[in-house]
Formats: C-alpha cells, structure tokens, sequence
C-alpha cells in the first residue's frame, strides 16, 4: 500500500462524506521514474498508487459507518464508544494503515486532483523529509494560514484576548503567522496545521503517534517538534493545495466566557500540558 488516508469524524458526516468523494476524484497516477514494481505499471506512463481510506468515528451517533457501509465498503471503518479525542482517535486509525505513507485529513477538507501526487512525488525525492503540508485555502479561495513559528508564552493569549491588539503582542503574532513569508515558496517549517499532514510512515513510527495526552489542540505541534528532535524536516509544499473549511471552534465564544467552551477549556488545557512538556522554544 503507498498512501494510507485517516479521516476522524466527530459530528461532521456531510464533510466527511464530501472530503472522501473529492479523494475519490483526485488523480493517483505517478510518472515512470517513480514507478514501482509492486504498482500496477502501464506501458511507459508510470502506474498508479495504491491507497486506502480509514474512516474514525468519536461517538458521533450519524449513522455514518452504515452510510460509509453502503456507499464505499472498500472503506475501513472504526467505531469508537466515546469522543475518545483527536490523537487518540487518528492513533486507532493510523495503527490499521499498511502504507508507506500516512495522510491525517480532517473531514473539513477537500482536496484538488493533484494533491496526492504532488505530496508523493514530492516526499519520494526528498528522503530526510519526515512530514509535509499543502496549501490551504478558506472556500473563499483566499490563502489560510498553515505554517508557523513555535509559540512564544503568551501567543496563545494574545490570539484569544484583546491584548492581541497591542503592537508588542501583533510583533509576535506576525512572527507566529510568518507574515513575512510570501506562503507560495516550498520552505521548511517549525510545524504544519494538522487538518492535512502528509507523514512518511517510517518517520512516524520512529517520532512516535499522536501524543494522547493532548485531547484536543497542540497535537500537531507536539507532532512536529518531536519530527525535528529526530532530524526529521517538515515541509511547507504550496504547490499541493487542498480547501479547508475551518472552524476555530475554541474560539467562538468571546473571551471573556471562554470557560463556557469545552473545546476553549480543552484548548488551555493542552497549552498547558506543551508548556509543561517543551517548555518555550
């Protein structure tokens, strides 16, 4: 198997069932001088890889794996009693995949017809790459962020509260939100947003899953420090582009009520438990 693809679902069977119809539309060929064996190779027009899709469901009570039964039952489905989170939910689906590399995508996600193979063609030439993220765009077709700095002590605060105003506290954020990069150049990144990580399988076996301390949050930070600790690069590669229809959920409630938000308390708490684990930078 070359590509395995874990989409976690809580509570969003309608994107999911979009993001899984956009990879079933998505092209899969590969060019002759990547061409394997073991793939199915046509004359001198390179073949095709071979994927999967692991669907992992947190109690969300849709219907979705019978839906998933009845529509794609090539699809592997896993059915968890509870909201068991979102490391621990991809760490049941990543532990069933058999390919060489392992696609995180969120339900929220669409990808383009080439995204696949640009991510592939991408990490089969370049060997010390342990993890890399396309482009996201909002539906608006406007560029949302992806890539960033590590976090300073208060960047959270600041993205959350109203100090987030001040000159001092917009310095870092511009700094986090690597503002002054143009976002259309392939760059090595400290860390990539989890809603889309292309991760090579034999690099994430050796960082480690999902940290499943982090409930919700800072997974994909945790994630990405622990690639680098290993000499594993991480990748911003724009020429691969999915759309992203993202919603901070943490931060929909106003600041001042963020202890009326469970994913806002579940997002402070994971700032924590990273504060406690790597300190800052």
């Amino acid at each position: 198997m070359d590509i395995s693809i874990i989409i976690l679902n809580y509570k969003s069977k309608g994107l999911a069932l979009n993001c899984i119809k956009s990879i079933k539309e998505a092209d899969f060929s590969v060019p002759p001088f990547l061409s394997r064996s073991k793939r199915e190779v046509k004359g001198e027009k390179g073949g095709f890889l071979k994927y999967e899709i692991i669907v992992v469901d947190n109690n969300s009570d849709d219907n979705i794996g019978e839906i998933l039964n009845w529509q794609y039952p090539e699809i592997k489905f896993i059915q968890n009693g509870k909201n068991i989170g979102m490391g621990v939910g991809n760490n049941a689906g990543i532990k069933q995949a058999s390919g060489e590399y392992i696609v995180i995508a969120n339900p929220d996600i669409l990808v383009l017809k080439d995204t696949f193979i640009e991510l592939h063609n991408f990490m089969e030439m370049n060997s010390k790459v342990g993890v890399a993220g396309p482009r996201q765009f909002n539906p608006d077709k406007t560029v949302q962020n992806s890539c960033y700095r590590w976090y300073n002590l208060f960047t959270p605060l600041y993205r959350r509260t109203p100090l987030g105003k001040f000159k001092f506290a917009q310095r870092d954020l511009d700094r986090f939100l690597m503002k002054d990069f143009d976002h259309k150049s392939e760059k090595e990144v400290n860390w990539l947003l989890g809603s889309f990580l292309f991760c090579r399988a034999n690099a994430l076996k050796e960082v480690g899953l999902f940290d499943e301390k982090f409930f919700l949050y800072f997974e994909d930070t945790d994630l990405c420090r622990r690639f680098w600790e290993k000499n594993w690069k991480v990748v911003y590669l724009p020429v691969a582009k999915v759309i992203h229809n993202h919603a901070r959920i943490s931060a929909e409630e106003p600041w001042y009520k963020f202890l009326n938000s469970p994913a806002a308390r579940a997002h402070i708490a994971s700032w924590i438990k990273y504060l406690k684990k790597w300190g800052i930078n």
